[in-house]
């Protein structure tokens, strides 16, 4: 029993796995860290554009042959 547990102590097949899985976990973090900073950078030129758009008249820039 106690060289079965000192085997399993010295197997490090799952540590790959768990490197893996925190580096997974640390990319999405860091995404969505990126996507809450372009959301929030992007709201007061949309609503402009929004605005914008809203007031505009299609038919006064149409351009006739």
């Amino acid at each position: 029993m106690l060289k079965a547990l000192k085997n399993f102590r010295k197997d490090e097949a799952g540590a790959v796995t768990v490197d893996w899985v925190v580096l997974t976990a640390a990319v999405v973090g860091l995404a969505v860290a990126a996507f809450a900073a372009i959301e929030s950078a992007t709201t007061a030129p949309v609503a402009a554009a929004a605005v914008v758009l809203d007031t505009a008249d299609a038919t006064s820039a149409a351009v006739t042959y």
